[in-house]
């Protein structure tokens, strides 16, 4: 009976922290940013005034475009990169939204501007260090696990997997339990 009751309450812990966790790993799951292709913007934050490259990639059709408010909009054409020039007069610390569309499928990043003018800059490059973290966005080609990026968080399979590895834990302990109980009894 006492192991009953003792694996009745790992099942009911087992259960509490399912119904903890799963929420929060399927949050993540529809975020609108998982799309087919890959895309990226480079520097991820830049001055007013500055450039950004564009990049796009594993859209089956010729073109992607490339929209926001803080820039024209950019056509991609077959897999190329492109550069925009952000707008002068964009508010210093804000973050922008970028969409890429390829053929309806749309996935989407932030921009963010940094303090420092392109002064008597010509060419429309910041003139300015850029800021330590620029690698870009890691966006597209299914999950992180296959694409080698970090993760916020537990996903889905993650949290099957743990569950289930419990309940089987669980499940054998009390199997062996029951086989003590009866061999002592015996």
């Amino acid at each position: 009976m006492r192991a009953i009751r003792a694996a009745s309450a790992a099942l009911l812990s087992a259960a509490a922290v399912v119904l903890t966790v799963a929420p929060v790993a399927l949050a993540g799951e529809d975020d609108n940013n998982t799309t087919s292709f890959g895309f990226s913007v480079s520097p991820a934050t830049v001055a007013p005034g500055g450039t950004v490259t564009l990049k796009s990639d594993g859209c089956e059709v010729p073109s992607v475009t490339v929209t926001s408010g803080v820039f024209d909009t950019v056509t991609l054409n077959e897999g190329r990169s492109g550069n925009a020039t952000v707008d002068v007069d964009a508010k210093t610390g804000a973050q922008y939204e970028i969409t890429f569309d390829c053929k309806g499928e749309r996935g989407t990043t932030t921009l963010s501007i940094a303090q420092g003018t392109t002064g008597g800059n010509t060419t429309g490059h910041d003139e300015s260090p850029p800021p330590a973290a620029h690698k870009g966005v890691k966006a597209g080609y299914g999950t992180a696990a296959t694409s080698g990026a970090d993760t916020d968080g537990l996903g889905v399979a993650e949290v099957v997997t743990g569950v289930l590895l419990i309940v089987g834990a669980l499940g054998a302990a009390v199997v062996l339990t029951r086989r003590r109980a009866t061999d002592g009894r015996a």
